[in-house]
């Protein structure tokens, strides 16, 4: 059985344990956060999708 989990919630819950842990304080997450949406509606979106699409498949490979 093959557990499924979305790049969006595996990168939130990685936050949330480096902000917990005291590695990351709340204010660059934040910001880093706010990085990524701003990100995400820029030309490079599509391009990065793929790249994390690709990665997705080729570690599932394994």
């Amino acid at each position: 059985m093959g557990l499924s989990i979305s790049a969006a919630a595996l990168l939130a819950i990685i936050v949330v344990v480096l902000v917990k842990g005291g590695h990351v304080r709340v204010g660059p997450a934040l910001i880093c956060t706010l990085f990524g949406f701003t990100l995400a509606a820029t030309g490079l979106a599509p391009a990065i999708n793929t790249g994390l699409t690709a990665l997705a498949g080729l570690l599932a490979s394994f």
